[in-house]
C-alpha cells in the first residue's frame, strides 16, 4: 500500500520525477526528527537566497522580480516558522551540514550565462517538486503538529515551481527546457536513490 502511495507522487502535476522517495529514508524520518528538521529550516533559508539571486537576470522586468521577491518572503516565512515549530515541539535546531542532494544537480549545469540561467531554473523547480514530494510521503507518518505543517506547505511549494518553470518558458523554446528537464531529473532521481552518510530533508538512501 505504501509503494503505491509513494509511486503515485511522482507526478507533481508538472514535473514527473523518475523516482519516488525510497522507503529506507523514510522508515528513518521519524527517527531523525532534529536533522530532517534542522536541514528542512537550512533549505527553506537556502532557497530565499536562491530566489533572490536570480533577481540579477531580471533587472528590468519588474513583474518577474516581484514574482521572485515573493517566493524569497514565503521562504523566509517557512524558515522562521519551522524553526517556531521545532522550539514547539521542543526539539532544538542542530548545525547540521548538507547533503550532497544539491550539488549533484548544481554541477551539471552549463557554465555559460544564458545556458547556466535555463539550468538553475530547471533545477529550482525540480527540488521544489521533490520537495513537494517528501512533504506528501511524511505527513501520514510524522506526528502532529508536524503532520498538518507538512501538509499546507506542499501547495507554496508547488507554485514555486510553476513560477520557475513559467520564467524558463519566457526565455528559450518548450523543446529545449523539455530536454533539459529530462537530463535533470535523471540526475535527480540518481542523488535520491544513492546511498549517503547522513540523514537529511533531501539525502538518498541513509548508509
Amino acid at each position: 500500500m505504501l509503494e503505491e502511495h509513494l509511486q503515485s507522487l511522482t507526478s507533481i502535476d508538472i514535473i514527473n520525477l523518475r523516482c519516488a522517495t525510497p522507503k529506507a529514508w523514510l522508515d528513518r524520518a521519524c527517527d531523525h526528527l532534529p536533522e530532517l528538521l534542522s536541514d528542512h529550516a537550512n533549505c527553506e533559508r537556502k532557497a530565499a537566497a536562491m530566489a533572490m539571486s536570480l533577481m540579477k537576470y531580471f533587472s528590468h522586468d519588474v513583474p518577474v522580480l516581484n514574482r521572485l521577491s515573493k517566493i524569497a518572503r514565503e521562504e523566509l516565512v517557512h524558515y522562521e516558522q519551522v524553526l517556531g515549530l521545532m522550539k514547539k515541539v521542543n526539539i532544538a535546531y542542530k548545525p547540521v551540514s548538507a547533503s550532497t542532494y544539491a550539488r549533484d544537480l548544481w554541477q551539471q549545469a552549463y557554465a555559460d550565462p544564458e545556458g547556466r540561467l535555463l539550468d538553475q531554473l530547471v533545477i529550482c523547480a525540480i527540488i521544489e517538486a521533490r520537495s513537494c514530494e517528501r512533504f506528501s510521503c511524511l505527513v501520514p507518518i510524522l506526528p502532529e503538529p508536524l503532520s498538518s505543517y507538512y501538509h499546507k506547505l506542499y501547495q507554496a511549494e508547488k507554485r514555486h515551481a510553476i513560477v520557475y518553470l513559467d520564467l524558463a518558458r519566457s526565455r528559450v523554446d518548450e523543446s529545449v527546457i523539455a530536454a533539459r528537464l529530462n537530463h535533470f531529473v535523471q540526475v535527480e532521481a540518481d542523488a535520491i536513490q544513492k546511498v549517503t552518510p547522513h540523514f537529511r530533508f533531501h539525502s538518498g538512501i541513509p548508509s
